[in-house]
């Protein structure tokens, strides 16, 4: 691995944060995508794809057990056989899910009652397809060569906006959903394949399938726990609300998914260092906290923000048609911001080779969600689910904690939750104070100087508490030398 002549720390550290930034502009791109899209959609449209989202595109989660992370973690002498390897379990994968899907969507039909979904679900199928091509990016992952990396990955989300909005603006109405997400997934096929630093081979190893399957099997049960989950909401979201329910499920799912992609991004680069220094404990902690730290303090304003602002990005931007999504959208978006605590502590139980912490708390927070949610959302509607996913976020920090605690000796998560959540605080105050002595009729300029006084809050409490990882950061980013001993790291 060439660091440049920089140390590990640094190249790792130089990695996650321009990685991260310029990504996130990315991630930005997928937003602006769900907003403009609702805006121009109807709601039983949007129901259209949060149906196909729910059905198809969860299901095919099931293929996705591992590979690529444990392809990341392997150390073998021959690489380009090592990727072959692991290529060829993904594509096999991948053409074994193609025939179930495939014969799912008539009962998907029957189910929700709306054989308008066979035809744009037929279409996304492909889209599995070019996800296998695109494993090239891997490669590059796993060399921390992140600029190849990002930049290929950059051509989907991209691809997927022009073509999606432009579609939505001819009229096309859930159509242009589906096709801008094949378009984007196919450019992107198309761009890793030709670029790929090695030649794409099928290399079958029953071997390989033996040391993949034992890494996988705990990791197929957790995905197989959020295919549960979704259909679960999905179909008891239609049964109750209709395709309106749930195109408001998936506008929050839409909207609050900006914040997961940021935190994929950081565990993305992240995660080849975490597995080159796997026994390093000292190192692993200290990545830990400072990684987690440096995305909560954006990804917790995000939550809280949308949780307080939800009304008015409904009233002056997304449309009153969107009304009922507004609680929906506030819980999820609280409940988004929280969940970033701890949020990548799977990449180090992964990079250990221990993946059944993961199904254990996928297991017993899609229980809560179910057991509290489902009966909620008939008796309480959206607000109703909305508590029932609450559950489950509360479900999995304790369990987080849990883990963290065995993993790392010492580590107090409730001192690094509190440290998280305690510059959304003077800012949330500050928004209340003023919506309580305004008049009566709260108009766009009302909503916007809120807004901008909330984000400056929020910037000052930022750099009061955390101005030495701020300034940490930005020496790594501009390749500044740091001190070989590394800062304090609590909690």
């Amino acid at each position: 691995m060439d660091t440049g002549g920089r140390s590990f720390r640094e190249f790792a550290a130089r990695g996650v944060i321009l990685n991260t930034a310029f990504d996130a502009g990315v991630g930005a791109l997928g937003l602006l995508r769900s907003f403009i899209l609702a805006a121009l959609l109807t709601r039983s449209a949007f129901g259209i794809w949060g149906v196909l989202l729910a059905t198809l595109g969860v299901l095919a989660r099931l293929k996705v057990v591992g590979i690529s992370d444990k392809y990341i973690q392997q150390n073998e002498p021959d690489q380009e056989l090592a990727f072959q390897k692991a290529f060829t379990l993904e594509l096999a994968m991948t053409l074994v899910a193609l025939v179930p899907l495939a014969c799912a969507l008539p009962v998907i039909a029957v189910v929700y009652g709306h054989w308008s979904l066979v035809a744009p679900g037929a279409v996304l199928l492909t889209v599995l397809v070019a996800d296998a091509l695109q494993s090239p990016l891997w490669i590059y992952y796993r060399k921390m060569d992140f600029l190849r990396q990002r930049l290929q990955a950059a051509v989907e989300p991209i691809v997927g906006l022009v073509v999606a909005v432009g579609l939505a603006l001819l009229g096309a109405s859930y159509w242009a959903l589906a096709i801008g997400a094949v378009a984007g997934a196919w450019a992107a096929a198309i761009v890793a394949v030709r670029m790929s630093p090695y030649r794409l081979r099928w290399r079958w190893s029953r071997g390989a399938l033996k040391i993949y399957a034992s890494f996988s099997g705990p990791i197929f049960l957790a995905t197989l726990c959020s295919v549960v989950l979704a259909n679960a909401m999905s179909i008891s979201t239609n049964a109750h609300l209709g395709l309106a329910g749930v195109g408001a499920v998936a506008l929050a799912v839409n909207i609050t998914v900006f914040s997961t992609r940021v935190d994929d991004l950081v565990s993305g680069t992240l995660y080849p260092a975490i597995c080159a220094m796997q026994n390093r404990l000292d190192l692993l902690r200290e990545s830990f906290v400072k990684s987690n730290r440096l995305a909560l303090i954006w990804a917790m304003p995000f939550g809280i923000g949308l949780g307080l602002f939800a009304p008015d990005l409904v009233r002056y931007g997304l449309g009153e048609k969107w009304r009922a999504a507004v609680p929906l959208l506030q819980f999820t978006g609280v409940i988004a911001g929280v969940s970033h605590i701890g949020f990548n502590w799977d990449d180090y139980y992964y990079a250990r080779s221990d993946t059944r912490p993961v199904a254990v708390t996928s297991v017993l927070s899609t229980a809560a969600v179910l057991i509290v949610g489902i009966p909620l959302l008939f008796s309480d509607g959206l607000t109703g689910l909305g508590i029932g996913l609450a559950a489950g976020a509360a479900v999995t920090l304790i369990l987080r904690a849990w883990y963290l605690a065995r993993l790392f000796k010492g580590f107090v998560f409730v001192r690094h939750a509190a440290r998280a959540v305690l510059p959304s605080v003077p800012a949330v105050a500050v928004v209340l104070i003023a919506r309580a002595l305004e008049p009566s009729h709260r108009t766009l300029a009302m909503a916007l100087a809120e807004f901008v006084v909330y984000l400056g809050v929020i910037a000052a409490a930022s750099w009061l508490l955390e101005r030495d990882l701020i300034r940490e950061a930005v020496d790594y980013a501009l390749g500044r030398p740091r001190p070989t001993v590394a800062s304090p790291i609590s909690p």
